[in-house]
This record gives structure tokens, sequence and C-alpha cells, in this order.
């Protein structure tokens, strides 16, 4: 499937069939590809919590409830269930840990170009810290094109998908000691198979012409 196939496939899936899981092999694919998404700097500023369990989904769902309660099907019926978190904080051990896996993957051929690695990183969220005063935000927008990168990847591989920011993100931080461990939750991705029952399934997909979304200089 070419990947303009696979956008054009791909829709937020409304119910899931409960039934059908999917095969570790593409999991672990889907995960290894969330894993080298694309970040500002190499500022990898998240974290992803999986689950597939019935009782890790219904962890999930705690956050879907009261106003949120329509998604909370989907959460307990999906194959898996990815919650994202973005990093509350850029915190030097964060930035270290960056540097030291980048060197242990070869990127620096000299001393210096570690250390040109960390000012220009250091520089970019300095700018967000100080300058700009949105440190979270840039490092939700962070988080967000690994959300775009699961939703691709979710629809090549043919599996169906349900991006979600309609949970109790301060009920799920709670419920899950994410706040203790410098994280915060953003979004949720619902993977797994629709159902017969999504009305959804079969309504063409809308789209603004290409006329009123480009501008060709």
């Amino acid at each position: 499937m070419s990947l303009t196939a696979a956008a054009k496939r791909r829709y937020a899936t409304k119910a899931y069939d409960p039934s059908r899981t999917i095969a570790q092999e593409t999991v672990d694919e889907l995960l290894e590809l969330l894993r080298h998404s694309p970040s500002s700097v190499n500022s990898q500023p998240w974290h992803f919590v999986v689950a597939s369990t019935a009782q890790g989904k219904a962890q999930l769902a705690k956050g879907a409830q009261g106003n949120f309660a329509y998604n909370e099907p989907k959460v307990l019926n999906a194959s898996h269930v990815v919650l994202f978190c973005a990093r509350t904080d850029m915190t030097p051990e964060h930035m270290t840990a960056l540097l030291d896996q980048e060197e242990r993957d070869g990127r620096f051929a000299k001393p210096e170009a570690r250390a040109a690695q960390h000012a220009t990183r250091a520089g970019y969220v300095d700018l967000h810290r100080y300058e700009h005063k949105d440190l979270p935000h840039w490092m939700e927008k962070q988080v967000y094109l690994a959300v775009g990168t699961l939703l691709l990847g979710a629809a090549a591989a043919g599996i169906d998908a349900t991006p979600m920011e309609g949970f109790d993100a301060k009920a799920l931080d709670q419920a899950l000691g994410l706040r203790e461990r410098g994280l915060t939750s953003v979004v949720m991705v619902a993977l797994g198979y629709r159902s017969d029952s999504d009305f959804n399934a079969g309504l063409p997909k809308s789209r603004l012409p290409k006329e009123a979304l480009f501008t060709f200089l």
C-alpha cells in the first residue's frame, strides 16, 4: 500500500471489534516506528504507555468517564491503546541521557561534536523556556509529531486507529502516577480493527481541495 493510499484509507474509527487482536509482530513494528518519530533537535520529550490487557485498558478507561464516556468503549474494545505523554520539563538529566545515547549510536566523530549538539539543543530549550515561555507547549508539539507517525504507520499496516483528546488528563496523571515521573498525558490512540457497527467506516473521507490548501511559489 502506498503512503497516499494509506492516508486515504485511514479514518477515526468509532467502534472496535473486541474479538480481534493485533499480531504481536505488527505491534512491535508499530512501537519501533513510534520510537523513531521525529522531534525538534532530537529532544524526544515523550513517553508512551501501552495497554493491551483488559486490566491495562481499564486503567486508561478511568480517563474516559463523565463528559468523556463516549470514548470508553473505544478504549476497552480496541486491541491496544497508547497513551502519549509529554515531559513536564526538559531536565538536565534528560538532556544528558539524549547526548549519551547519541554518543553510543555513533553520532559524534569528535568530542566537540557532542558539545555542539548540546549547545544547539540547549539553545532551543532556552528559547522556549525563557523567551517564548512556552516550553510545555513546545514539547507537546513534538508529541503530536509522534501521533502522526503512528497513525500513518498503522494505516499502512492495515490497522484501524482513533486519536483521542477527549479524556480527563488530570485523572490519568493521578491514576498512573505520571506527574511524579515528570510526565503528563496528552493524547490517546486506540489501535485495532473496526466493528461492523462503525458508522464512520462507510462515510466518504472529506478534505478541502488542493487549490485551497497549497500555495506554490
